[in-house]
């Protein structure tokens, strides 16, 4: 038994029904289980006050998009109130956000996505610093750590036992839900519509990959599970399926209140069940977790050959691409190729419907509990080795 720690946690919410938010529930409550000392710095999902989740703290965002302002303050209160324990500030986010000097106060372990290639300069250059141990939630990203000279400790993302192929929860099958015949054939898509110029998740090569693959088979249906009208700056999904001419029978949206008001992971799976195969090709992904929940519930998967993808196809389709100029991060991302965006649907189309063992037996390697005894238990090993001072206020 390894001595209890005073962990800081900076990511979403626990309750917020982002990946990162997940992340954050299934991590954060197993190190508790553990013993250990844990609070999550919000940046994401709590403003206005401060508050309790499951017994755990959570402190409220500060007035810096990412929090910035506030972290390292926070930290410095936590730490006050369990002063003999050794302290980690664990990140789960994109490391190009982090800035200011009081960072460098703490013993910090990045969870960092890497999504492209090379490593962009700006996450290279946080994960060097002295005070970061590098935390590769991919084996292609501590590759592109490697590349460029940084050491880092593995640990993928993992989704609990709950995703499992489910025909219905609380008596509601996944293709009433989504209100889609069972004799359709399913293409899903789950992917947050943010961003426009790069949209990272390829909405216009999917919708126009599945458009062209409409006009062969009229008894399709694109589910798409996102926000129609890119109320959190992505695009306008409706206008992009009319003009790639899909008729109004061939797709179907997420109800929007549902979504904003969250959805169960029991009816999710239910869901992913429904889908015939989920496409999920990107420009790139630094980890992608509903490619492995899809798989855990039968469903086979298309995924671009491009970063973290790569590895977490068990049974399914790669696409290829090319490469993509992203100037902001100075790398590259990976545009995936419309024509074999087709072919892979048209290979789903021809394999039919049914759940996938392959599939799921894949996806049982990402499994909440397996990761965090693998993983996660020996890298807070590690980490909790390291330095004790605390800084003065």
């Amino acid at each position: 038994m390894q001595d209890s720690l005073c962990i800081g946690w900076v990511s979403n919410a626990p309750w917020a029904t982002t990946g990162y938010g997940q992340q954050s529930a299934q991590a954060t409550s197993r190190m508790k289980a553990m013993g250990h000392n844990v609070a999550i710095f919000n940046n994401y999902g709590l403003e206005g006050s401060n508050t309790d989740w499951n017994g755990i703290p959570v402190y409220q965002r500060g007035a810096d998009l990412y929090s910035n302002d506030v972290v390292p303050a926070h930290m410095f209160n936590w730490t006050e109130r369990n002063p003999k324990q050794n302290h980690i500030l664990i990140t789960l986010y994109d490391t190009w956000v982090f800035k200011g000097p009081r960072w460098a106060d703490w013993n910090v372990a990045s969870w960092v996505p890497i999504d492209h290639l090379p490593a962009p300069p700006l996450v290279a250059k946080w994960c060097r610093q002295p005070f970061v141990t590098p935390l590769a939630m991919s084996q292609y990203g501590q590759e592109m750590l490697e590349n460029v000279g940084i050491e880092s400790i593995y640990i993928p993302h993992a989704i609990e036992s709950t995703f499992k192929p489910m025909k219905r929860h609380k008596g509601i099958t996944g293709r009433k839900f989504i209100g889609v015949a069972e004799d359709k054939f399913v293409v899903g898509m789950n992917a947050a519509n943010k961003g426009v110029s790069p949209n990272r998740k390829a909405f216009g090569e999917n919708i126009l990959a599945f458009s062209m693959f409409a006009q062969m088979h009229d008894d399709v249906v694109l589910y798409l599970h996102t926000d129609s009208i890119g109320s959190l700056g992505g695009i306008k999904l409706q206008e992009l399926i009319l003009s790639c001419g899909i008729k109004e029978h061939q797709y179907a949206f997420v109800d929007a209140y549902v979504l904003r008001n969250g959805i169960s992971q029991e009816t999710l799976a239910t869901i992913y069940t429904a889908m015939d195969v989920l496409l999920a090709t990107s420009y790139g992904e630094g980890f992608g977790i509903p490619t492995i929940e899809a798989q855990a519930c039968g469903t086979p998967v298309i995924v671009s050959e491009f970063a973290a993808s790569t590895e977490l196809m068990g049974d399914g389709w790669l696409v290829e691409g090319q490469p993509l100029w992203d100037a902001p991060q100075s790398s590259w991302f990976n545009t995936p190729r419309v024509p074999g965006i087709v072919d892979a649907l048209e290979q789903a189309y021809q394999r039919g419907q049914g759940t996938s063992e392959k599939a799921v037996e894949f996806a049982s390697g990402y499994n909440a509990d397996s990761v965090f005894n693998k993983y996660w238990k020996p890298a807070l090993r590690v980490l909790g080795a390291k330095g004790t001072e605390r800084p003065t206020p």
